[in-house]
């Protein structure tokens, strides 16, 4: 264990996720058991600018690991893109005697991340919170897991509508580089089609579609979009070439949006933060750094930040097909 990390910094930063309080959770407690200060950073990059540190200890983080959000809130930092601010970050954390950082968030909170460790030699370790599981070197990222089930249960909700009065609803959950999501929620929802940027299907082969539902007895149909489809400028313009075109459906479209993000971490997503965060604060006190902590077959690997950030996470072609099959 390295002797020349006392105090550790952790702090949550991009779009919130469920899973990250578990997360910093973790953190806090794995340095505890270790014998190491910790030390919260509110709204990440920004309040470390500012300086503003909250001392934690294994009794600040009871009662979080079932709370959505984060505690530590979160913000993007255009002053952190400059040379001048992070040196004024890092001051703060040298004020602060703060040794090392663990990051929790997206890939552009770990390309900040690998810059600061590069200016500063500050040992630094990246933990993936993002609902759209778009980061290469895990399977999942911390609240992806939730955010499937959150999508379920609302497109659950939604066929009941639709099915009551013979419409067909276009679903838009999100995804705006990847279909993740959308694939996924449209498997386990039954869905007739799904729509994800990985995969142009056309107008006219959504149109074929749908009149091949309708044909095959069908009084109603869930179409789910992924927000970065490439079909369409947006779900909007779907609903009007598909009103144009078949009348035979009343259209509705229902957008998601944040919604997605909230919500208490499933059993999954906590049980993964957990992990997650003792593997980070583990891998630093062994001298490691400028890696993410990810899952690949149910272990917990250590993937260079830039191959997480620079490199793209794979639709499941598998999951395609037997999306292809079910809407028969």
């Amino acid at each position: 264990m390295s002797e020349t990390i006392k105090k550790i910094g952790v702090l949550t930063s991009g779009g919130d996720a469920p899973g990250m309080n578990a997360g910093i959770r973790s953190v806090v407690r794995t340095c505890a058991f270790h014998n190491i200060e910790c030390v919260g950073i509110v709204q990440g990059y920004q309040g470390m600018i500012r300086g503003e540190f909250i001392p934690m200890d294994a009794r600040s983080v009871k009662g979080i690991i079932n709370k959505g959000g984060t505690i530590l809130k979160t913000a993007r930092s255009k002053d952190f893109m400059t040379k001048e601010g992070r040196k004024v970050a890092y001051d703060q954390l040298k004020k602060e005697g703060v040794d090392a950082l663990v990051v929790i968030g997206g890939d552009g909170s770990f390309t900040g991340a690998m810059v600061f460790s590069a200016e500063y030699d500050m040992p630094v370790m990246g933990i993936p919170g993002t609902i759209d599981n778009d980061i290469f070197g895990t399977t999942h990222t911390l609240g992806y897991d939730t955010a499937l089930n959150t999508v379920v249960e609302v497109i659950d909700k939604i066929r009941d509508t639709a099915s009551s009065h013979d419409r067909l609803f276009f679903v838009e959950v999100m995804g705006r580089d990847a279909g993740h999501i959308a694939l996924n929620v449209g498997v386990a929802g039954g869905a007739e089609e799904v729509l994800i940027p990985e995969e142009n299907l056309g107008l006219d082969r959504l149109l074929e579609s749908l009149h091949r539902s309708k044909a095959s007895g069908k009084s109603s149909s869930i179409v789910v979009v992924a927000e970065g489809d490439k079909i369409g400028k947006n779900v909007f313009e779907l609903k009007d070439y598909v009103d144009e075109h078949m009348s035979e459906y009343e259209v509705r479209v229902s957008v998601l949006g944040h919604m997605q993000r909230g919500g208490s971490p499933s059993c999954f997503d906590r049980v993964l933060a957990s992990r997650m965060g003792v593997k980070a604060v583990e891998s630093l006190l062994e001298g490691k750094s400028n890696f993410m902590v990810g899952l690949l077959n149910d272990v917990m690997s250590l993937t260079p930040l830039e191959q997480a950030i620079k490199g793209q996470s794979k639709i499941n072609l598998e999951l395609l097909r037997v999306s292809d099959i079910m809407t028969t």
